[in-house]
């Protein structure tokens, strides 16, 4: 408990000057880098033909979005299905499969990173590098590029403007994904993670058989795998084995790694909009002929300045769904599994199937909830050995896809949950309700409910599909409840653009490819592309002034209702289908 008591704290603490950094980035404020990163910048703004201070509506900024991805699927797909060529291919890896590779792209270009392959088998070092690293970047970058905009069209700084997607891209890049991607790969690389060009290496072991040790470029893959929150592997069995997380502290380092930029768009978010409400005081006072003192640092708390008032509650509430949701894996898995108890296996220490004695139970239920939250994807230990309650938190989590998230995803999607919260609470006292200023009305209340809605109707008609239906049961290799929960959890994966799996299935098939590949895909630009409508609608409103009616949206109280709506709206939703695979896997295990 102690373990991860610290790293939360020291995640706390680390979170806010990188927060601030990405504010900078994404208000186009100075930093100390600008005089290098300028000069990049300016280059590939050149080669691309970009103005970066060209503006877009919403409209145009999600088609340039969806357009620019496009064409990287396509560009991967046929590097995929030539992989066989000799160049970067020292292990001699044939081509991809036809379903298999339009799984694989869509799954890294939407960010998912949900693997039907082992990497050291299935890639050659030119797609580990073309194709799975560059996605990284890529993807990582779009989802936050997406994010930024989005902010700004909440922000309201403008009627028809959240930025260029292209200077965003960029940016996002050349001034964060990049240097951050270079210190964590060094680091990784002091802890002993490889990082080469070899042939894998067989060796002799001590059982006098041949063992394949696997090689190649995997600390470049790792950090960003982690600090663009994509998950997947260089290897089958991930960051549970020595080679991808050797020791303690390189699991510090990759868990740090998916935890900081989610957490930084947060306090992104606080800062841009307080930044909006200086702009309209501003205003104000100078309309009426006053002065405005700059007191704001006398009058303030620390947590305000750090996060920002709108942002302080939203990471709060996601805070606390975070912690109920790793205190109960963390409660499950110390429980130890009943079924191995009795055969005569001690479970004085816990379920310690499926986990590496170097991490133990804390820090494995901590890297779980973690990957599962800030929608990463990698594992440390293996999901599909977790007790049943243990294992529904990352399934529960990647079905709520709003804590922290990845890329600025569980931002976006909790600012859904907290539109549709003030839109409840506007209804129990009669008023109009009102977000960071603005009315919501018709408009921004069905494209809320609307996205809200795909999440679960993915997840829950594609898991419907595949128990109803003879090409998914064949992949189902294991009967009862687990079987349910193992559908449930690749499916929600998918959805969310997560990439872990439970495993177990046998997924690579044209039916498990193609529905997966669907799910991602629809799961990551749907939403996108209704959040940043949203974002257009709100932006072209006029700020109205607050009154005695107004619910104040900056305060403990409104993160306490966010957590609840949440909770309520995935209990009504997601509990059949849970009460069905995990839960009623517990009380059968337990009876």
């Amino acid at each position: 408990m102690l373990q991860i008591i610290l790293t939360i704290l020291i995640y706390l603490i680390l979170v806010i000057p990188v927060g601030i950094y990405v504010y900078h980035i994404a208000a186009g404020k100075h930093t100390f880098a600008d005089p290098v990163f300028d000069r990049v910048d300016g280059v590939i703004y050149k080669l691309g033909r970009v103005n970066p201070k060209n503006g877009m509506s919403w409209k145009k900024y999600a088609l340039s979005l969806i357009a620019t991805n496009g064409v990287m699927i396509l560009v991967g797909y046929i590097i995929l299905r030539i992989q066989s060529i000799a160049l970067f291919n020292p292990n001699g890896i044939g081509a991809m499969e036809e379903s298999l590779s339009f799984n694989t792209i869509i799954s890294f270009m939407t960010n998912t990173n949900l693997q039907h392959y082992s990497g050291e088998s299935g890639l050659s070092y030119l797609s580990q590098m073309l194709v799975i690293i560059f996605m990284m970047f890529v993807s990582a970058a779009t989802g936050y590029a997406a994010c930024i905009a989005f902010i700004r069209g909440l922000a309201g700084k403008t009627k028809d403007n959240v930025g260029n997607f292209f200077a965003d891209l960029v940016r996002i890049t050349t001034r964060v994904l990049l240097p951050l991607s270079i210190i964590g790969g060094l680091l990784l690389v002091w802890q002993g993670v490889t990082q080469n060009f070899s042939a894998n290496v067989v060796v002799n072991t001590i059982e006098g058989t041949k063992q394949i040790i696997a090689q190649g470029p995997v600390a470049a893959l790792e950090i960003i795998k982690h600090l663009g929150t994509n998950g997947g592997g260089f290897l089958g069995a991930n960051s549970s084995t020595p080679i991808e997380n050797p020791t303690i502290i390189s699991d510090l380092i990759e868990l740090y790694s998916m935890m900081l930029l989610p957490g930084a768009c947060v306090i992104t978010f606080g800062k841009m909009v307080r930044d909006r409400k200086r702009i309209q005081a501003a205003e104000k006072a100078g309309e009426n002929g006053l002065t405005v003192v700059k007191t704001e640092k006398v009058r303030k708390g620390l947590t305000v300045r750090m996060y920002g008032r709108e942002g302080r509650s939203i990471f709060l509430a996601m805070g606390i769904i975070f912690l109920i949701g790793l205190s109960v894996c963390f409660w499950a898995e110390n429980q130890g599994n009943p079924a191995l108890q009795d055969v005569g296996l001690s479970q004085s220490m816990g379920s310690m199937e499926g986990k590496e004695v170097r991490f133990g139970i804390a820090q494995s239920a901590m890297f779980t909830t973690t990957t599962t939250s800030f929608t990463t994807g990698t594992v440390n230990n293996m999901h599909d050995t977790l007790t049943p309650l243990g294992g529904m938190i990352p399934m529960l989590h990647m079905m709520l896809n709003v804590v922290f998230g990845g890329k600025g995803v569980g931002l976006m999607n909790m600012i859904m949950y907290a539109i549709l919260a003030v839109f409840i609470c506007g209804l129990m006292v009669g008023r109009t309700p009102e977000y960071l200023g603005k009315k919501i009305e018709g408009r921004e209340m069905k494209l809320t409910a609307l996205c809200i809605i795909i999440h679960p109707f993915l997840i829950l008609a594609f898991s419907a599909l595949a128990v109803g239906t003879q090409a998914g049961m064949e992949g189902i290799t294991n009967p009862g409840f687990h079987g349910l929960s193992q559908v449930l959890y690749e499916y929600a994966s998918s959805a969310a653009n997560n990439g872990s799996g439970f495993e177990g299935l046998a997924d690579n098939t044209l039916f498990w490819n193609i529905t997966a590949g669907l799910a991602m895909f629809f799961g990551r630009y749907l939403s996108i592309v209704i959040q940043l409508a949203i974002a257009g609608s709100l932006m072209k409103k006029r700020f109205v002034n607050e009154s005695a009616g107004t619910l104040h949206t900056d305060t403990v109280s409104f993160a306490i209702i966010l957590v609840f709506v949440v909770y309520i709206f995935a209990a009504l939703t997601f509990f059949p289908v849970l009460a069905l695979g995990p839960i009623a896997e517990h009380l059968t295990l337990w009876a």
